[in-house]
């Protein structure tokens, strides 16, 4: 049995097996949302703000999805530290179910519920009308992409990331080739518009599905290929899992929610505004992106030294990765600074809005450090770690309890431009940073599953 030996070589290898493959599929899928904003925004401001309030919806499906894995993985990486092989299928099965119970609703709601849903960011009707003409197609992508990210997510658990980031690069291209031919009539296609972006995205995700899974049932030996049986689960695995699970689900749905109601709150100043508030997260997610890598790579190192039960070897690794972490804030809010000119200039916007967008963006390179400082730790460190119960706390209270009310007091109150209160809202990222840091060091979020 393979157990991890407190050698910084062996650390940093372990970490970049799953931090470098996470990175390449983030890097891919933060590249073509960049790419769709672009192509989309081409066509008129209010298309991208329409895409973009959709998108939401899309977001905070996603969020919940990543909730359930996040806290069934916490059981699946200790396992897989001990390499019970029979647990992890067990847990394999448990994701399976509970996606596709967050999935099939989301999927109706949207479909049928579609202007109501983008209303609840803007009141513009043609941007209503844009995005409920993007979301009735782009729901469907939610099945397809929901079971991948199972797949894709417990693939950096037992650290097999080659094929399954090799076919998410593929459906990538795929989907970009699909929106320049569907959205502008190019390649001999129809010209559809925002409606030509979302068959494109469903047409991408359901050959990523499919070749998916493929690799999972037609790859020797992969531990992710259990029959039907192996996943059964019986309900004694399943309560503990869910005491796990769903803390970290409701941290993510009221984080989700949290950020989309300030994303409604911003798009109360205009559709210029919301915009560039959708540009702007969309970059900013490209230089965040490493950050989700240190943070998968940090759940398998961590995990796994506690699903062994070596607590001072988990505590030393995490020190590790938080000055990793302060290492890449530097790194990115500069590149972040000085590339944010060139970038603005991807778009084909108006002098106002290109300005509006420049310093909106100089505000988040500098909300790069406190914020994913927080990431790290609650998502990186304390999950694996079990601690899912204060995260949720945390995480969820204080976006509900500050990040919300700012918003809404510079917006609604203090009539501040979109830079400021996007700046205001940043600073409460700095609260939630300095919290963590004191419940890291209280050691109190180490607890191990295996029974090591």
């Amino acid at each position: 049995m393979t157990r991890i030996e407190d050698s910084k070589t062996n650390f940093y290898r372990e970490l970049l097996r799953v931090a470098v493959p996470v990175f390449l599929q983030q890097m891919i899928i933060v590249t073509v949302n960049m790419v769709d904003t672009v192509m989309v925004g081409n066509l008129s401001e209010n298309a991208l703000a329409g895409v973009g309030a959709a998108n939401q919806i899309y977001f905070i499906y996603i969020d919940m999805v990543y909730g359930l894995l996040s806290g069934a993985s916490v059981f699946a990486v200790q396992y897989w530290g001990i390499r019970d092989l029979k647990a992890l299928r067990k847990i394999l099965g448990i994701a399976y179910v509970t996606v596709l119970v967050v999935t099939i609703p989301t999927i109706i709601g949207a479909f049928f519920f579609a202007p109501n849903l983008i209303g609840l960011f803007t009141s513009d009707v043609e941007v209503i009308m844009l995005g409920s003409r993007y979301i009735r197609i782009a729901c469907f992508t939610y099945f397809f992409g929901g079971l991948t990210f199972v797949a894709s997510y417990f693939s950096r658990t037992t650290m097999t990331l080659k094929w399954p980031t090799i076919i998410n690069a593929v459906a990538i291209c795929i989907n970009i080739v699909l929106n320049y031919g569907l959205i502008y009539g190019k390649l001999g296609m129809p010209a559809l518009g925002v409606e030509g972006a979302a068959i494109a995205t469903l047409v991408a995700r359901g050959l990523e599905f499919v070749a998916t899974y493929t690799y999972v049932y037609m790859s020797k030996g992969n531990p992710l290929g259990g029959k039907l049986k192996e996943l059964i689960f019986d309900l004694d695995l399943f309560k503990r899992v869910m005491k796990t699970a769903l803390p970290v689900t409701f941290n993510e749905v009221t984080w989700v929610l949290s950020f989309t109601t300030v994303f409604a709150i911003y798009g109360r100043l205009g559709p210029m505004a919301l915009a560039v508030v959708q540009v702007a997260m969309t970059i900013t997610d490209v230089f965040q992106i490493i950050y989700v890598g240190v943070c998968s790579a940090s759940n398998v190192v961590v995990g796994q030294a506690l699903g062994q039960g070596k607590r001072d070897l988990a505590f030393l690794y995490s020190k590790r990765i938080l000055a990793i972490t302060w290492g890449l804030n530097i790194i990115m809010s500069l590149i972040m600074y000085f590339l944010r000119g060139p970038i603005s200039n991807i778009y084909d916007f108006n002098i106002n809005t290109t300005e509006l967008l420049l310093t909106t963006l100089t505000v988040y390179a500098i909300a790069i450090t406190p914020k994913m400082i927080a990431y790290v730790v609650i998502c990186g460190i304390l999950r694996p770690g079990g601690d899912t119960m204060w995260c949720f706390y945390v995480d969820g209270g204080l976006n509900w309890a500050l990040s919300v009310p700012v918003a809404w007091i510079a917006v609604e109150w203090l009539g501040w431009p979109l830079p400021a209160c996007v700046a205001l809202v940043a600073a409460t990222e700095a609260v939630k940073a300095t919290v963590c840091y004191i419940r890291f060091y209280s050691k109190k979020w180490m607890n191990v599953f295996t029974g090591r």
